[in-house]
């Protein structure tokens, strides 16, 4: 326990209806409200997911105030990239470790929304396009924050993927996507990790709030996935109290200056609101609390070098070599012109909330010259703001890179260009520094370009450059580690979590993205990101999971058995053919060919990363979970998984397979009771019914063809297009037909007998 604690002694029923209504709203912007007469204390909360972002004094939410200086590890978009769950546990730890030095209780974060879109102006924040990496990074981040004794808080749930209107907007999303490409990754995070809690979005869901949605904050949160925790508001989330407190949701943010927790207690008073209700949410505020004042004692001051070598060592991991034609590494002793303004002036951050006072900031030019033996001149070739004399800047770019044996082009966006708040209008890099790019590449065709982006790019000149490096947002250290790929001291390993497409008009949401009118229509529905592009073979500039290293890799042929619990098991050995030391990220792909539903050519169920040294060979062993080959049953309102020969993908990226194999896969037993509105085709596959229905379709067809059993059967047998229009067809309006001889009561008492039976 810190050491100002005071023990947290009362429960809800010793408490008054006004004490009880308060603790379910914020003090101020931060902190909760404290009753010092029940020993209740106040604990803090604060941004954001990559850095502590604990502010001086300030109650803004969008970084406009001064914060204390912490650590700002790469962005989820960088650290997403690095595939490394263990990584991302130790820079929770690290995160963890700041926020109980700062007596800050919870951190607010990770985010795992989806990257539905690259106009999303916060994806920065986010880790993927793909549920099943959003949500083992998450988890894994989750734990590192936990394992000091400081609260998580996992974040936008749900739905929420773009930033236009972002306080009003409907995610209109049908069951299937909501469930398996939007929830999906929430779900990982809370059952694997039990962050302490769960900040709710500010958009709506299918025309309901997410702070007001008892679907979403009990039904799924708490009673399908066990949440146990508080669900806070996004700050500013709650546009009606009463009903997100009947809805789920326990503490709203920030304070409303005693407003809302009067009509509170109105609501109470009048019968309107269940003060059960209130007090099941004031229980979860104090045992929040409880695990606050709880967590131990953390020795200060914060060992800023140790913090700073862990940033650095993400950021290296984070970075992802798109394109390399053996230009990279360099050789120390290489004549190197760095052009861009980003080498001098990093973009290491998003704008907005999470927005970080780093405790030191690496340059990428001061750690290539730390790192170089030979000549490096630096030439800034544009402005961050578009100011300046752009032609001036370019033709002393020019000179610098005709006088280099490489020129090293630092490209990217403008902080201005996405940010909390706002979507991007395009994917394109300002045309001033493609320009640039063009002119450098004129006077040295031995040009590698560094990126720093929070959301992908169009590369229109990837096929005239020889490297291509997408640096992301890397935090304070960014600058030294990417000095070290770029040197060969780290041999990069990350991988794309993210599809880079050629073009906007390529991308899944384009025409639905951002709505209009309040209402943003998710028609692309499952094919988010590369199933997408996969499903309708759609060229793209580098896949999802793609990423180079120094080094190559061969992979052999994959095994696969399935577990006692129903886990699939994939084995697959891996081996190091180049003369470096390096990390390959192997991924697991699957399909159902076949299926009863529509589905992605493949979608990624599991991960995993295997060092090697040169000639090495490892096995890397991944584990499918069997609850990730499901999909969302409609009809049975549940998650099923559909039996069959899974295609099983063992692959560098999701267009780059090297072993596949088959596997069996038992299915669960659905079975839903038949009525009648069930069509033929439902009730030819129902055990008992099935062999009724065909003896009397037959019976119908001898009829129709004179009397003659091969004669009918050879009908049935052979009219296609009459089979497959039956299988639709609903067995209740079969009587309505003249000259059918079966009645009503027939079928009403063969779907009663199949229902009682089956």
């Amino acid at each position: 326990m810190t050491d100002n604690a005071t023990a947290v002694n009362e429960t809800p029923a010793g408490l008054t209806l006004e004490e009880k209504a308060s603790l379910t709203s914020g003090a101020d912007f931060w902190t909760t409200k404290a009753i010092e007469r029940a020993g209740v204390p106040s604990i803090m909360m604060t941004d954001g997911p990559h850095g502590l972002r604990k502010q001086r004094g300030g109650n803004d939410h969008l970084g406009i105030a001064d914060s204390v200086p912490a650590t700002c590890f790469p962005p989820a978009a960088g650290l997403g990239s690095s595939f490394d769950p263990e990584l991302a546990r130790r820079v929770g730890e690290a995160l963890g470790v700041e926020s109980a030095i700062g007596d800050v209780a919870v951190l607010l974060g990770p985010g795992v929304n989806i990257k539905r879109s690259p106009l999303c102006g916060r994806n920065f924040e986010y880790f993927s396009e793909d549920p099943i990496v959003s949500g083992v990074m998450g988890a894994a981040l989750v734990r590192g924050i936990q394992s000091t004794g400081a609260g998580a808080s996992l974040k936008h749930f749900a739905a929420n993927n773009q930033e236009t209107d972002r306080m009003r907007v409907s995610s209109d999303v049908d069951p299937r996507p909501l469930r398996e490409i939007y929830l999906r990754g929430f779900q990982r995070v809370v059952e694997d990790a039990r962050p302490w809690t769960v900040m709710c979005a500010y958009n709506r869901i299918n025309g309901v709030y997410a702070s007001e949605n008892p679907w979403l904050l009990t039904r799924v949160l708490r009673e399908e996935w066990g949440f146990t925790g508080l669900v806070v508001s996004d700050w500013g989330a709650v546009a009606d109290r009463v009903a997100s407190l009947k809805a789920g949701l326990d503490l709203e943010m920030p304070s409303s200056g005693g407003r809302t927790d009067a009509q509170v207690v109105a609501a109470v008073r009048d019968g309107s609101l269940d003060e059960d209700t209130l007090d099941t949410a004031v229980a979860r505020v104090l045992d929040l609390v409880r695990k606050a004042q709880a967590r131990p004692a953390v020795a200060g001051p914060l060992d800023v070098e140790a913090h700073h070598a862990l940033a650095r060592e993400a950021a290296g991991r984070s970075i992802v070599l798109l394109k390399n034609d053996g230009v990279l590494p360099l050789a120390r002793d290489t004549r190197v012109a760095v052009i861009g303004a980003f080498a001098a002036r990093p973009r290491y951050q998003g704008a907005g909330s999470s927005l970080i006072n780093p405790t030191r900031l690496d340059t990428a030019i001061d750690e290539i010259r730390a790192l170089s033996a030979g000549e490096v001149t630096y030439t800034a070739g544009f402005t961050l703001d578009g100011t300046g004399d752009a032609a001036a800047l370019r033709d002393e770019a020019v000179a610098a890179a005709s006088s280099a044996e490489v020129a090293v082009v630092f490209l990217g966006l403008p902080a201005a260009e996405e940010s909390e708040g706002y979507d991007r209008d395009h994917i394109d890099l300002p045309a001033a520094q493609l320009r640039l790019l063009d002119a450098v590449v004129a006077a040295n065709p031995r040009t590698v370009v560094v990126l720093s982006n929070g959301g992908v790019v169009a590369l229109p000149f990837r096929d005239r450059v020889p490297a291509i490096v997408e640096g992301w947002l890397l935090g304070q250290a960014g600058g030294g580690a990417t000095a070290d790929v770029l040197f060969g001291v780290v041999n990069p390993s990350g991988k794309l979590t993210e599809t880079i497409p050629l073009r906007l008009a390529d991308t899944p949401s384009y025409g639905n993205f951002p709505g209009e009118s309040g209402h943003v229509r998710y028609g692309e529905g499952l094919l988010v990101g590369y199933r997408w592009y996969d499903a309708r073979s759609i060229e793209v500039a580098y896949p999802f999971g793609h990423g180079l290293s120094y080094t190559t890799f061969r992979y052999g042929d994959a095994s696969v058995s399935v577990r006692a619990g129903g886990d699939v098991a994939v084995t697959v050995p891996v081996t190091n053919t180049g003369q470096v030391t390096g990390r390959e990220v192997v991924q697991v792909y699957t399909s159902l060919p076949g299926s009863a539903v529509q589905r992605a050519p493949r979608e990624l169920k599991a991960f995993a990363s295997v060092a090697l040294e040169p000639g090495e060979t490892a096995v890397a062993e991944l584990v499918v979970r069997r609850a990730d080959l499901a999909y969302w049953d409609v009809s049975a309102d549940r998650w099923v998984v559909e039996g069959g020969e899974y295609v099983v993908e063992v692959a560098a990226s999701s267009r780059d397979v090297r072993s596949a194999v088959t596997v069996a896969v038992t299915g669960d037993d659905v079975r839903l009771p038949l009525t009648m509105d069930s069509s033929i085709g439902e009730l030819l596959a129902h055990p008992v019914a099935g062999p009724i229905v065909r003896q009397a379709m037959s019976g119908m067809a001898d009829d129709m063809m004179g009397g003659t059993d091969a004669a009918g059967a050879s009908m049935m047998a052979h009219d296609e297009g009459l089979r497959r229009m039956l299988d639709s067809f609903p067995i209740g309006r079969l009587t309505a037909f003249p000259g059918v001889p079966v009645s009503r009561e027939q079928i009403e008492g063969l779907i009663a007998m199949a229902n009682a039976q089956g």
